[in-house]
């Protein structure tokens, strides 16, 4: 091979590989927000479980005894 073959190839593969980077980092901006989306969902569900459990303990607590009969 000559040379400016070779370098012409070089620079095929940097180019190859920058449009790869850029693909992969679009890719990862895609993840994060994902991510970012179930974090908020997951949070919300957890606040709902814990309101539901504070309120089944009050509710627990407020029930009158059973009265032997």
């Amino acid at each position: 091979m000559s040379w400016p073959r070779e370098a012409f190839d070089a620079l095929r593969q940097i180019v190859l590989i920058d449009h790869r980077v850029n693909d992969l980092t679009d890719r990862v901006k895609t993840i994060a927000v994902t991510n970012e989306e179930l974090d908020r969902r997951l949070n919300r569900l957890e606040a709902k479980f814990e309101l539901l459990e504070r309120m089944a303990t009050r509710t627990r607590r407020a029930l009158p005894e059973k009265s032997e009969k």
